[in-house]
């Protein structure tokens, strides 16, 4: 029988992926590259989704 992997929420913007190290193009004077970490704005840098609460619309 088939596995099945869990259910868990991946965040629709940054699809799990919530960190990226971009390199700044300058070098630190022991020769490592100077870089910076962006984290996703929607997840916070968690990679999942948070669950969307459903809108009561009231007449």
């Amino acid at each position: 029988m088939p596995q099945h992997a869990p259910n868990t929420p991946v965040c629709r913007d940054c699809n799990g992926f919530a960190a990226a190290v971009i390199t700044t193009g300058t070098r630190h004077a022991d020769g490592t590259r100077a870089t910076l970490t962006v984290t996703c704005r929607a997840c916070q840098g968690t990679g999942h989704a948070h669950p969307v609460r459903k809108q009561e619309v009231s007449i």
